[in-house]
């Protein structure tokens, strides 16, 4: 293994550039695929690349702010305490690799966003404590808990086909999630995965000379000087105050606790960014304190601010070109009723790559996969679910989804993608085995 994971880190270290330069590639790649497989012309690629362009602001907006929360709490003296004494567990570096796995693994089943900031801020606080473990196969661990995401508590495709209206609701009805989440095949794959995933990290561990150890201290944020003014003034009083950051922390508290009476366990992306905000307000204490950690959190958001934009243009000219449609229909034409729900899952697993948002590819696939299910009499819950499984499935080589936890760790993606190769390759074995067998 330690032979195969050497290669593979040579390989990516080599061929797989920067994250803008693989989503600038991705770009001009579909724009040729685009003329030369649909009879969409040149300049109307153009004109879905610019009208998608801008599809994903709000969503960028949300991954800038849970980046940015999360930065801000983990730096807060409660919860470094917190992250400490749970770091302080590893003792050596494979239980540090096991711990971080594990970690990622529950916090991404429970919310992705949620998992992916808490999986690598866990992992950075990890390398701190334990010496000679392998910073890149550390983070790397840290976002391969991502793999989970889609067959867990938060998966958008299983959530939003149990909600009433939703758009394909006349094609399909309202499924509730026991069909979905909580059937058979998909608890087996999401235990299988939690014990498998860990264990292969484990094993992937570089000999002591091969490690990529990290300085502690490097670790250690460039903090803001928090200077105190020589003159107390109203304002300097204000920024100081306690009683104002008790106040707005009570209000999201109370805002967070009635949602969650209302709606029960509905921890979208917007609820997590609100937990972080509100208990980063109150574990810093005053108002001055928590805006010095968003000053010394914001350099970690450019990546994200500058590349969503374009997988929003790439998304625009896969859908209007149907250029996704192309790829699901030459999975569907050698597909029968035994392999149906693989060949999904591998469709899924290619349109990921160039639309890399769960509501969006379903979107886009489910109209042509869900009139396959229906002429082979096969199930719609699980066509649905195993178009969310090949979503999750390709993240791993998907640099998209690294931004968040690369930011955070200070690492570029050729970094840790050699080690997620083969998280991906375990993945796929058993979500096709669970998807083909159950």
């Amino acid at each position: 293994m330690k032979t195969l994971t050497r290669f593979s880190n040579a390989l990516m270290e080599r061929y797989l550039p920067d994250p803008y330069i693989f989503v600038a590639i991705l770009t001009l790649l579909v724009f040729l695929l685009g003329i030369t497989l649909t009879d969409t012309t040149p300049l109307e690629m153009v004109s879905y690349w610019g009208d998608g362009f801008w599809g994903l602001l709000s969503f960028t907006m949300q991954m800038v702010v849970v980046l940015l929360a999360g930065h801000v709490l983990a730096s807060s003296p409660v919860f470094k305490k917190l992250l400490s004494t749970m770091a302080s567990s590893a003792k050596t570096p494979g239980s540090a690799i096991i711990l971080v796995s594990v970690v990622s693994l529950i916090g991404c089943w429970i919310n992705w966003g949620f998992g992916l900031v808490i999986g690598a801020l866990f992992a950075k606080e990890i390398a701190r404590k334990v010496k000679n473990v392998d910073y890149r196969l550390l983070i790397a661990s840290a976002y391969s808990g991502f793999i989970i995401w889609h067959g867990g508590l938060a998966g958008s495709i299983p959530l939003s086909i149990a909600t009433e209206g939703h758009p394909f609701a006349e094609k399909m009805g309202v499924i509730p999630t026991t069909e979905t989440l909580f059937t058979t095949y998909n608890l087996v794959i999401v235990v299988v995965l939690l014990i498998s995933v860990p264990l292969l990290n484990r094993w992937m561990m570089p000999s002591k000379e091969e490690t990529f150890s990290i300085d502690p201290t490097l670790l250690e944020e460039e903090v803001i000087e928090n200077k105190e003014p020589l003159t107390k003034t109203p304002a300097s009083r204000l920024e100081s105050s306690y009683i104002i950051s008790i106040l707005i922390g009570l209000l999201g508290l109370v805002y967070l606790v009635q949602h969650f009476i209302t709606k029960g366990f509905d921890l979208n992306l917007n609820i997590v960014n609100l937990i972080f905000v509100t208990l980063g307000i109150i574990c810093h204490g005053t108002p001055k304190r928590f805006l010095i950690a968003v000053k010394n959190a914001a350099k970690t958001v450019g990546d994200i601010v500058i590349q969503f934009p374009f997988y929003a243009g790439i998304m625009g000219m896969m859908v209007a070109s149907g250029l996704a449609g192309v790829v699901s229909n030459a999975f569907i034409n050698i597909s029968n009723e035994h392999t149906f729900y693989l060949f999904t899952f591998y469709a899924a697993g290619i349109v990921n790559f160039f639309i890399p948002s769960g509501g969006g590819q379903w979107a886009v696939q489910a109209p042509i996969m869900l009139d396959a299910a229906s002429a082979l009499d096969l199930s719609y819950a699980k066509t649905a679910m195993a178009i969310a499984w090949g979503d999750a499935w390709t993240n791993m080589i998907q640099p998209f989804w690294a931004l968040p936890a690369l930011a955070i760790a200070g690492l570029k993606a050729k970094d840790i993608m050699g080690y997620c190769v083969f998280v991906l390759l375990l993945s796929g074995i058993v979500i096709s085995v669970g998807l083909y067998f159950f």
